[in-house]
């Protein structure tokens, strides 16, 4: 989240990729940063050491949802 925030910060467009485990702590991080509204997409928990297979699935999942994002800025 915090570098969503730096990129967002410098007026450029961001998604972040947050886990469904940290969606949380996610959300207090955009609104202690003060950017609530900060772009999110949820992926699965965990996505290291999937392998690349595995990886192109969730990234198949959730394309739609990071271009959705830019979209509805």
């Amino acid at each position: 989240m915090r570098d969503g925030y730096n990129i967002a910060k410098r007026n450029m467009p961001v998604v972040a990729l947050i886990t469904e485990d940290f969606w949380d702590q996610g959300q207090f991080v955009a609104n202690s940063l003060g950017m609530p509204e900060l772009p999110r997409v949820m992926l699965p928990h965990p996505v290291a050491g999937l392998g690349e297979a595995k990886i192109k699935l969730i990234a198949d999942d959730v394309i739609e949802g990071i271009l959705d994002s830019f979209v509805n800025e």
